[in-house]
């Protein structure tokens, strides 16, 4: 990626020169609410990516940033000068005259790169409107079809979009909430729940899909057209 290839709001990409997340996973951490939950994820080999103060969060826990972008405005001048020197890959932008937050910034540069996969860490916290902007993000990649997951200390977030379907494992979370996040959901149909559904419709605005329960290891959702969220959690 070059400067000509930026839109004009970013004020400046330097030594843009090293790999890019192509063929790997791609770990996005932003400023939202992190903690050591987030460490086990950071697995090496990972494209690992701050955005703003989430570059200051791996760089403390003494992982290696292959890149840092945002406008850095949730960290001191000497956080970022550290931030700045320490990565891979760097880029900034004036925090005023910006039309993404640097979270959907950081995913849009990842996507382009056409990684295995995204995950999408501490993109949820105080700020409903960030958090629910955040979650809208997954369809970004659905688009292109590459797996994006956001993950925090209770909740795992995809996306089915289309005809899709997803294999869950119950693992540390205890129940399964589908939302639509287009109108409609059609053409649902969950198997091994303890409340099944057989070709079913979710509009907006029902909570038919609220805290469903994986009864074995497994559990599996299909969908045949819409965009449905899959919301794993725990208390």
């Amino acid at each position: 990626m070059t400067n000509e290839s930026l839109p004009p709001i970013y004020a400046s990409a330097r030594h843009l020169t090293g790999p890019t997340p192509s063929g790997r996973h791609a770990v996005i951490v932003a400023g939202g609410s992190l903690g050591d939950w987030a460490l086990p994820y950071l697995a090496p080999g990972s494209f690992l990516i701050g955005a703003d103060r989430g570059a200051w969060f791996l760089l403390s826990h003494g992982l290696t940033l292959d890149m840092a972008l945002g406008d850095f405005d949730s960290v001191t001048p000497e956080e970022r000068d550290i931030i700045r020197l320490k990565s891979g890959l760097w880029m900034d932008c004036d925090p005023v005259r910006k039309d993404l937050t640097d979270t959907e910034w950081a995913l849009s540069w990842a996507l382009e790169a056409h990684p295995a996969s995204v995950l999408l860490l501490g993109v949820t916290g105080t700020r409903f409107d960030h958090t629910f902007a955040n979650v809208q993000l997954l369809a970004k990649a659905a688009e292109l079809r590459i797996p994006c997951r956001i993950i925090d200390a209770h909740n795992e977030i995809s996306l089915l979009s289309g005809a899709d379907q997803a294999t869950l494992t119950k693992g540390r979370y205890e129940q399964v909430s589908l939302l639509p996040l287009s109108g409609a959901v059609t053409g649902i149909t969950l198997e091994g729940f303890r409340y099944p559904l057989t070709d079913a419709q979710l509009r907006t605005g029902q909570s038919l899909g609220i805290s469903n329960v994986i009864e074995g290891e497994t559990a599996v959702v299909r969908i045949r057209e819409g965009q449905l969220l899959v919301v794993q959690s725990r208390d």
